[in-house]
């Protein structure tokens, strides 16, 4: 299954607490913070809720880097 690098790039301050547990979630704490996940419905699902907050890059499945 293909993988995704998601990075929080705003903060939480202000947002809605649903958001802010979603974050969460998706393991993330501070700005800058990344977390690899499986790319399912569930995860695209949640990133899809807080676009605004994170950002989104595909991993290469071979060698773990990012496209």
């Amino acid at each position: 299954m293909a993988k995704i690098k998601i990075r929080l790039v705003r903060s939480t301050i202000g947002a809605l607490p649903k958001h802010r547990a979603t974050v969460r979630s998706l393991g993330l704490r501070k700005i800058g913070s990344s977390k690899v996940q499986e790319d399912s419905p569930e995860i695209l699902g949640m990133v899809r809720h807080v676009s605004h907050l994170v950002e989104v890059e595909k991993v290469n499945e071979e060698n773990g880097k990012v496209k």
